[in-house]
């Protein structure tokens, strides 16, 4: 039988289309090794079991009339249920949005649609994006596969789970603060930031709207080359979308990376950082000296405000965004005969987790009368230093290298009970999302038995060059061949 990881997109594309598989042999494959695994997994949340076997009978029949077939034609993907599909059932693993059934497409699932992909189903995450575990769903952990004992990471968790379990070809995600590229690290998979405004966000369900951004998580940078070429582009409906050209990102990956420089800030080497991730970091910058980089250590000074300053502004942006949910117009409503007061308070006490809630007070104390100038004002004056260490960097190299994460995946339930060391997981992911510029996470190594992830930072909507270094380092190394036996 087939193996879904034995072949890479464009080879899978080009069976598809030589005839050699059908979509529906394809699709009936992801959906048995989801019915053999996810069960130990819990990657999905809502499975698209007969909408899938509908999509797959309907492009094997336009592959049979010689109709003109997308980029992702026939390809079975999963989408993070925080991301509205129309019709399909999406609830931000919250009970709040246990009986949403969206009236439209999220841009990036109508893309995906033009691009002739199958979508599989909605994968489980963080409750509305919030967390670095998976641990905060309100329908339960998603597990490591590597280590069913441990955690996947988050907020994207059921994305890199899935991918990496070989439930799905690949992955979307949304990145607030590294929750793309951090479960990546945990999975030992792909996962790709892009820059701000690269790819659209209409119909992803906002958690903090000046962060957020959706990517791809794959099983290699070829893919996610592959998955950002058809998800990328303008978009009228987003005000946010940046007017730029798309270039073809597959072109990129040449392998070659003579001349290159790389800065590593010391801020990511240096305390903190586990020493087994360290190592396996300073092997991944010796493999691109063997091939023509160059590399030094910088300085991003404004690095230890970081965590700071994005919990501030992450959670007054959510306190904004989740007024919307009060019980009357969707989602969840606990009426007990009260008032409208009443109506509000128990629907929301009901409705959302504990995190939630407690991301929600936060951004609202920080956006109170008498506090707004002490902390919200001041958080965002620390964003734009971020910003300009990162732009001073990038004046003389050509993108940033550092761990991905300071860990390895931690085990489940070992950080519920302490919210401020579950926050400095992300750490070295979340400066990246407060300057708005794209950055990779790639296997690099192995610690433990778990993996370790490389970051990869480029400058803004310079996506070509941070995948071909990438790319260029997995052409050299096979960390990205190993699968976890589950």
């Amino acid at each position: 039988m087939l193996s879904l990881f034995q072949y890479r997109l464009p080879e899978l594309h080009n069976m598809l289309q030589s005839k050699e598989i059908s979509v529906s042999e394809l699709t009936e494959q992801s959906l048995a090794a989801i019915a053999d695994r996810d069960s130990k997994v819990h990657a999905f949340l809502t499975l698209n079991e007969e909408g899938a076997r509908q999509s797959a009978r309907a492009l094997d029949d336009k592959l049979a009339s010689g109709a003109a077939r997308g980029l992702l034609f026939g390809l079975p993907a999963g989408i993070k249920d925080n991301i509205v599909t129309k019709g399909l059932r999406t609830t931000c693993a919250s009970k709040f949005l246990d009986n949403f059934q969206p009236i439209y497409d999220a841009t990036v699932v109508s893309k995906l649609r033009q691009a002739d992909a199958v979508t599989v189903g909605k994968l489980n995450m963080d409750e509305f994006a919030m967390g670095g575990s998976n641990e905060n769903s309100a329908y339960g952990a998603v597990r490591n596969p590597w280590n069913l004992e441990h955690v996947p990471g988050g907020s994207s968790g059921g994305s890199a789970a899935a991918v990496a379990a070989g439930e799905v070809l690949f992955a979307l995600g949304s990145d607030t603060g590294g929750s793309i590229r951090q479960p990546a690290s945990y999975c030992g998979v792909v996962g790709l930031k892009p820059t701000y405004g690269l790819v659209s966000r209409y119909g992803l369900v906002a958690f903090a709207s000046s962060l957020d951004q959706i990517g791809p998580v794959t099983r290699n940078v070829e893919d996610s080359a592959y998955v950002l070429q058809a998800i990328a582009g303008y978009d009228a409906q987003d005000s946010t979308s940046a007017k730029v050209d798309i270039p073809d990102y597959l072109s990129a990956l040449t392998g070659d990376v003579s001349g290159l420089r790389i800065a590593v800030p010391k801020e990511y080497i240096g305390e903190g950082v586990d020493p087994s991730v360290r190592e396996q970091v300073m092997s991944a910058l010796k493999v691109l000296e063997s091939l023509g980089a160059v590399w030094e250590e910088v300085s991003l000074p404004h690095t230890e405000y970081a965590v700071a300053a994005y919990y501030l502004l992450a959670s007054s942006e959510a306190s904004s965004n989740l007024a919307r949910f009060d019980g009357v117009r969707y989602g969840v409503r606990v009426d007990e005969g009260g008032g409208l007061l009443d109506l509000y308070h128990n629907s929301r006490s009901r409705g959302f987790g504990p995190e939630v809630k407690r991301r929600i007070m936060l951004g609202t104390y920080a956006l109170s009368s008498g506090y707004y100038d002490a902390y919200y004002l001041k958080a965002q004056k620390v964003r734009t230093l971020i910003k300009q260490d990162f732009d001073e960097v990038f004046k003389n190299y050509d993108v940033v290298i550092g761990p991905t994460a300071p860990t390895t995946a931690f085990k489940l339930g070992s950080q519920t009970e302490n919210p401020l060391t579950m926050y400095l997981n992300d750490i070295l992911t979340i400066p990246v999302n407060l300057a708005g510029i794209p950055a990779v996470s790639i296997p690099c190594g192995f610690a433990g038995g778990l993996p370790v992830g490389l970051q990869i930072i480029g400058k803004e909507f310079d996506e070509s060059t941070v995948l071909r270094v990438a790319h260029a380092f997995e052409q050299h190394t096979d960390f990205h061949k190993e699968r976890p036996q589950l």
